[in-house]
């Protein structure tokens, strides 16, 4: 899976430069525009940390469940965490 374009957009609307988030991830900025155009393989410690600095925990959900989050990241995201608080409500 390609993840290039999803790191891409997390970033931009989180309004981080490719400097800061190369800083936030003691990584050098090439290798922020590497991962950004899937020239360079994402580890998932480093899916982990992008969602953790762009505020975007349910993209890491979205990711994990499979779901397709390139296009619509804001809205699949939050139904996927209505979901989870719906479920959640069921079951206390």
């Amino acid at each position: 899976m390609e993840f290039g374009s999803i790191l891409r957009k997390m970033r931009v609307v989180a309004d981080i430069s490719q400097e800061e988030m190369a800083e936030e991830l003691h990584m050098s900025r090439s290798n922020i525009s590497r991962l950004e155009n899937n020239r360079m393989e994402l580890k998932a410690a480093d899916l982990i940390k992008w969602c953790r600095i762009t505020n975007n925990p349910d993209v890491l959900m979205a990711l994990y469940a499979g779901v397709e989050v390139v296009n619509q990241l804001q809205p699949i995201t939050q139904l996927i965490t209505g979901t989870i608080l719906l479920l959640g409500g069921l079951f206390i």
